[in-house]
C-alpha cells in the first residue's frame, strides 16, 4: 500500500514539476531589468526555420539581381530626356566601377546603390548643390515616410548634418496638425479648429506629398507656432510661409511673441497650391484666421533662401502604396512654389508581417508608386530607403522578423526595375538583429521597431555619408570633362 501511496506521490510531483516548467515558458524576458532564460520543454524537437529562414534570405540579398531590364530601351530614352550620349554613358559606367570596385548590392549601407543607366540617378541634386547661391532659391529634398520619421526622428539630424555643409536654415515644411505635434522638438505648431482630411482615410484624389489636408471647422480657426529649436538649435525664422491649396477671401489677425500689437492681412485668393509671406523675425506666432469659407490649408514653412532645405512629410500608418493616388496636378503645382530636387521615400514598417514572406504584390504596387511620384516631380530624384530591422520575441530573446528581409529584397528590385537609387537602412543600422542593439542602448523604443531621436542620429549620420561619398563620384566625372 505505502508502495502504491509513494509512487502516486512521484507521479504528481513529476505532474507538477512539468506544469512548472511549462509555466516558466510565459514569463517575460526580463523582470526589474534581469534577464530571465525562457524554458522550453520542446525545444530540443522544433525546427529552428527562423535561423533558416535569415540564412537564406541573406544569401538572397548577396546574389546578383536576376531581374531582366530593357537596358536599350532606357538607354535611348535616357539620350533623348537628359541629353547624354553613349561615349558618355560608358565614362560614367567605368567611373562608377573604378570608385567602388564592385557591383554587388551593398550590404553595410554604406554608399547608396544607383540603379539608373550611366549612374545619373542623383545627377539633378548633386547639380543644384553644385550651382550654390546661383540657382535662386534654396536646394529642396521631400523626405516622405511613416511614423519612422515622425517628431523629425532622423531628418532633424539629416536635416542639421546637410545645413552644416551646404548652407541653409529652417525646418522647412511643418503641417497644420500632427500627432507628433507635442513630441517634436524642432518646432511646435498645433492648429484649433481644422478638420484633418487624410489620404489613409479618403478616397480623394486631392493630395500632396504631406497626405493631409486642413479645412476650417468653425469660423475663427487658429494656428500656433513655438519656432524655437531645442534640438538642433536652428536660428529663429525671419519670416512665415503660409502654404494652401484653396483660398477664397481670408484674412489673418497675426500676433507675434505675445505682444499686444496685432497685425491683418488679406490672403490671396486662389485655386491653385500657393505659398504666401509674412515678413518679420519671431519665435511665438498665433495666426486666427476669418472668412474662412473655401480655404483649404496645408501648412507653414520655415525656411532660408538658400542652401538645403528637408522637408518631413511623415504620415503614421503609411505603407507607401497610397502615394499613387496623389493628386498629380496639385503635385506639380506644388512645384512651381516649392521645387524639390530629391524626393526621399522610406517606407515599409506597415507591411512587414511575420506570417508573409513572399512581398511581390508590394513590390507591384511601389513599381506603380515610383511612376507617379516621377510624373508628380519630373525634375526631382527619387532615392528609396529600404525597411529597417524589426524584431519579435522567439524563445524569450527579440530576432529579427525574417520577412524584414523578404520585402528588403522586393524593394531593392523596385528600385532597380525603374531606374532609381537605393540605400540599405538595415544593412546600416547593423543588419539582422541590430534593432535588439538599438533597443538596449536606448537608441529605439521597446516596441523593437521605432527609433529614438540618438538612433535617428545614428542613422542619418550613415545616410549623410553615403551620399558625401556618392558625390565624389560626380565630382570625379565633372573633373573628367572638364
Amino acid at each position: 500500500m505505502g508502495d502504491k501511496s509513494g509512487l502516486g506521490r512521484l507521479v504528481a510531483l513529476l505532474f507538477l514539476t512539468m506544469l512548472f516548467c511549462a509555466g516558466m515558458y510565459f514569463l517575460p524576458a526580463s523582470v526589474l531589468g534581469y534577464k530571465i532564460k525562457r524554458v522550453d520543454l520542446l525545444s530540443d524537437f522544433k525546427v529552428e526555420e527562423k535561423a533558416l529562414s535569415l540564412d537564406s534570405l541573406r544569401l538572397m540579398l548577396e546574389e546578383p539581381d536576376t531581374i531582366q531590364v530593357d537596358s536599350a530601351l532606357i538607354r535611348d530614352s535616357l539620350q533623348r530626356v537628359a541629353g547624354i550620349d553613349s561615349a558618355m554613358l560608358a565614362l560614367r559606367d567605368s567611373l562608377y566601377q573604378t570608385l567602388y570596385a564592385a557591383r554587388e548590392a551593398d550590404s553595410l549601407g554604406k554608399r547608396v546603390e544607383d540603379y539608373s543607366l550611366g549612374h545619373i540617378g542623383l545627377r539633378h541634386f548633386f547639380s543644384a548643390i553644385k550651382q550654390g547661391e546661383t540657382l535662386g532659391r534654396p536646394v529642396r529634398v521631400a523626405f516622405l515616410g511613416d511614423s519612422f520619421i515622425e517628431g523629425d526622428i532622423l531628418v532633424a539630424d539629416l536635416r542639421a548634418a546637410l545645413q552644416q555643409v551646404f548652407g541653409g536654415e529652417g525646418v522647412g515644411f511643418v503641417p497644420v496638425n500632427s500627432v507628433a505635434a507635442k513630441f517634436r522638438p524642432t518646432v511646435k505648431q498645433e492648429g484649433e479648429g481644422w478638420q484633418t482630411i487624410s489620404m489613409l482615410d479618403s478616397a480623394q484624389n486631392i493630395f500632396t506629398p504631406s497626405g493631409m489636408l486642413f479645412l476650417p471647422e468653425g469660423e475663427r480657426p487658429e494656428i500656433r507656432i513655438d519656432a524655437q529649436d531645442t534640438y538642433t538649435k536652428q536660428p529663429l525664422p525671419d519670416a512665415l510661409k503660409l502654404l494652401y491649396a484653396r483660398n477664397g477671401h481670408a484674412r489673418i489677425c497675426r500676433v507675434m511673441d505675445t505682444q499686444a500689437d496685432t497685425s491683418f492681412f488679406e490672403l490671396p485668393p486662389s485655386d491653385r497650391i500657393t505659398e504666401y509671406r509674412l515678413n518679420g523675425s519671431f519665435q511665438k506666432m498665433t495666426l486666427g484666421f476669418s472668412e474662412v469659407e473655401g480655404l483649404e490649408m496645408l501648412g507653414t514653412v520655415m525656411e532660408s533662401e538658400s542652401g538645403i532645405i528637408v522637408d518631413n512629410y511623415s504620415l503614421r500608418g503609411n505603407s507607401g502604396m497610397v502615394l499613387d493616388r496623389l493628386d498629380s496636378a496639385r503635385c506639380r503645382q506644388l512645384n512651381e512654389v516649392r521645387p524639390y530636387d530629391l524626393v526621399i521615400m522610406q517606407y515599409g514598417l506597415n507591411v512587414v508581417n511575420d506570417t508573409i514572406m513572399n512581398y511581390g504584390w508590394y513590390g507591384s504596387r511601389m513599381r506603380k508608386v515610383v511612376h507617379h511620384v516621377k510624373a508628380c516631380f519630373p525634375e526631382a530624384d527619387l532615392l528609396m530607403v529600404g525597411v529597417s530591422d524589426r524584431s519579435r520575441m522567439v524563445n524569450g530573446q527579440f530576432e529579427t522578423i525574417p520577412a524584414v528581409l523578404s520585402l528588403l529584397y522586393t524593394q531593392r528590385q523596385v528600385a532597380r526595375q525603374t531606374g532609381i537609387v537605393f540605400w540599405n537602412l538595415f544593412g546600416a543600422m547593423g543588419g539582422v538583429n541590430s534593432m535588439t542593439r538599438y533597443v538596449e542602448k536606448n537608441w529605439a523604443g521597446k516596441d523593437y521597431t521605432h527609433l529614438g531621436f540618438r538612433g535617428g542620429k545614428e542613422i542619418a549620420k550613415a545616410l549623410f555619408d553615403a551620399l558625401l561619398l556618392e558625390k565624389e563620384f560626380y565630382d570625379e566625372v565633372d573633373k573628367q570633362l572638364e
